[in-house]
């Protein structure tokens, strides 16, 4: 990768892409404008052409484009170097880096022309604005306090949601939001915090530390939260610099050669398999040996330091790579996507109503009349498109409840070899003793609500998909009901005008009618592949949906029923039987975790039969919203076409219309929406040009 990309040039990459951005927002809301003035001027003509939904949607893209963001999600365990990092990163030592991070809360950096914070809560309480250093007072904790509220298992700030810091800093005021989390090695609450605000964000930036390659937490992080998930992840190895201290002569270059290149071989062998797309190796793409430390001095000294030596050219340039090509097309793509269904249902709203023009009130009925059974045909598409989508989802919810159930109850048959990884690593000798008793039952829980967490981690990809498999079947179930529904409405065009209406000149992605591109959309964006249209910006994202009732069965579920006091109660009385001298470590170990499977088992058909409804129902309720919203879009579309013939002949009933005048309003209309949709074309080819 090229050294001389320096942080001002993904500056400029960034504004490239945020001035499309406004140039693509100023076409669409020119579109906007367009069409209510000929909706409004059609009320003293011809009539409205039924346009509501297009300005619906319209508006919601451009509302989305105006505020568009890059999120970046900071993941890692405490103290490597992430303050440091995003500090050099921002090109100003915002973040405090010398406080231990278990005190910090999930922390959402953006742009503000003012520094302050808005701390935002969990009961519903009002949210809570301050300056900048009233919120690193009141929100920070020396490491003893810290030490103190960890072993105990609370966390510092329980009331609070997450914070918004608004800061003047050019990065962020090019569309950038980086969210920073607690450390990972923190506890599962607020680890569970972190881990799902993954799918809200754009890319995730892992960060590790070269002196401690790989823990054995980072892989288990790696290996439950990321693996399989198509998630874009930018492993930053922090602290390369420190390699050079640790070898016995830094300035032989040759042991300093081998000692890094034995280090890159243990990165690779641990991160590799997270760095392969469609069976592509990206690692050289994903991975960058940093020194933030060396790269933030340089930064506050001089804001346009190319960074050679630190890491940070390489890391840079594939970052705004994937932020100013990759994220960036598909988000416009979407916008480009929807001007031309727009601009491709005025034309042929004005096709059909132009010919209609010439007919008086009488020979207008009568064609009226004569596409009733089309328009109760284009109803029986919709019945049968729902009905295809209520089978798969009670198919799919009881597929999925039950594959929570049968995994759950099956947790007994291999929980003495999984949970051997997670025991705590305290002497059974010293938790005999008064003084470590209470130790040892705090590390105990943290281990076993880590065991639980991964596991249930575990099943969620399983459910991600069987989801993904389902929505895939309506994807293809859409774009079938779409051509048969096109069919129909041609049919309509025909016996309205005795002729048939062209598709579009534009070129076009897809033919299918506006409510199918919108049923197909979201299963194409959630594989990370861009066609169709950005479902999350109109009301539907499975994905979200899927993490929030994920969350109903998490480790607290668990611990409702089986509360791990219990090891102060029965498996300390089952140690105590051993007697001092028979409690060797691996009989203690092994006889420990009996004890446990015994009382874990007891309670497992309990917890599965409980959350099975719980499952089967957020599984519903998927669907539901789906399936809601699919109807919804077709009535429009159905209403939209009754609504333009009715209005015509309301018109025609109450008042002569002059035919030329109209004629003219109609094609100027078109060509002007033809225009600003030309115009988004045109933007998004000069970006794909770059």
């Amino acid at each position: 990768m090229s050294s001389t990309v320096t942080a001002g040039s993904l500056l400029g990459d960034l504004e490239k892409v945020a001035k499309v951005r406004r140039e693509i927002v100023g076409c669409l809301d020119r579109i906007i404008d367009t069409l209510k003035q000929g909706e409004s001027a059609g009320e003293s003509s011809s009539g409205g052409l039924g346009l509501e939904r297009n300005i619906e949607d319209l508006t919601l893209a451009s509302q989305n484009l105006r505020r568009g963001v890059f999120r970046l999600l900071v993941l890692g365990d405490m103290k490597r170097g992430k303050s440091t990092l995003l500090n050099a990163l921002l090109g100003e030592n915002l973040l405090p880096s010398d406080v231990n991070p278990c005190t910090a809360v999930l922390t959402v950096l953006r742009y503000g022309s003012e520094k302050k914070v808005t701390v935002y809560f969990k009961d519903g309480k009002s949210p809570h604005r301050m300056d900048f250093k009233t919120f690193k007072q009141e929100y920070t904790i020396d490491p003893e306090e810290a030490k103190r509220l960890e072993e105990q298992k609370k966390i510092a700030f329980p009331d609070v949601e997450y914070a918004v810091v608004e800061y003047p800093l050019p990065l962020l005021e090019k569309g950038i939001e980086i969210v920073d989390s607690p450390g990972l090695n923190d506890t599962e609450a607020r680890n569970e915090i972190s881990l799902n605000y993954i799918n809200n964000c754009h890319a995730i930036l892992f960060v590790l530390r070269a002196d401690q390659p790989c823990t054995l937490a980072e892989r288990r992080y790696l290996e439950n939260y990321i693996k399989g998930r198509g998630l874009t992840v930018f492993f930053l190895i922090n602290a390369w610099d420190e390699v050079r201290k640790s070898v016995i002569d830094p300035d032989d270059a040759e042991e300093l050669e081998a000692a890094e290149s034995k280090l890159r071989q243990v990165f690779e062998s641990n991160l590799a398999e997270y760095c392969q797309v469609d069976g592509h190796d990206i690692y050289e793409e994903r991975v960058f040996e940093l020194s933030s430390i060396n790269a933030l001095r340089r930064r506050l000294k001089n804001p346009e330091d190319t960074l050679e030596g630190t890491g940070f050219p390489g890391f840079i340039e594939a970052l705004s790579t994937f932020l100013t090509q990759e994220r960036a097309i598909a988000e416009l793509r979407q916008a480009r996507t929807l001007a031309r269904q727009t601009y491709n249902h005025v034309r042929e709203a004005v096709d059909r109503r132009i010919p209609l023009l010439e007919q008086d009130v009488n020979e207008l009925k009568r064609r009226i009349e004569s596409v009733e059974p089309e328009f109760k045909k284009l109803t029986q598409i919709r019945d049968e498109f729902k009905g295809e989508i209520l089978a798969v989802r009670d198919s799919k919810a009881r597929a999925i409840a039950d594959s929570f159930r049968n995994y759950i109850l099956n947790l007994g048959n291999t929980f003495e070899t999984d949970f051997l990884r997670y025991q705590p690593d305290i002497g059974f000798l010293e938790f005999l003793s008064a003084g470590r008793r209470e130790e040892f039952n705090a590390a105990f829980q943290q281990a076993f609500q880590q065991y639980l967490n991964d596991k249930i981690s575990a099943w969620e990809l399983t459910a991600t998909g069987e989801m993904r498999e389902a929505f895939s079947e309506l994807t293809r179930k859409a774009a079938n009901f779409g051509a048969a529904y096109n069919q129909v409405a041609g049919a309509i065009n025909e016996k309205l005008i005795g002729q048939k209406i062209y598709t579009t000149n534009l070129e076009s992605d897809d033919n299918s009618p506006s409510w199918a591109s919108w049923a197909m959309g979201f299963i194409s964006l959630a594989s990370a592949n861009p066609a169709g249209l950005l479902l999350a910006s109109v009301g539907f994202d499975w994905k979200n949906i899927l993490v929030n009732w994920i969350a109903v069965i998490g480790i607290w579920s668990f611990l409702s029923i089986f509360s791990v006091s219990f090891i102060a109660g029965p498996l300390g009385f089952v140690l105590l039987g051993l007697g001092v001298g028979a409690l060797q470590v691996e009989q203690g170990r092994k006889e420990l975790v009996k004890a446990t499977k015994k009382e874990f088992v007891k309670h497992l058909p309990q917890l599965a039969q409980e959350q099975w409804q719980s499952i089967h129902q957020a599984v519903k309720d998927c669907f539901d919203s789906y399936e809601r919203e699919v109807s919804k879009r077709i009535d429009d579309d159905i209403n939209s076409r009754k609504a333009e013939l009715d209005n015509l002949l309301k018109q025609k009933e109450s008042r002569e219309i002059n035919r030329e005048t109209e004629v003219k309003r109609l094609k100027n209309l078109e060509a002007d929406v033809s225009s600003q949709s030309r115009n988004v074309e045109s933007v998004y080819e000069q970006l794909l040009a770059v």
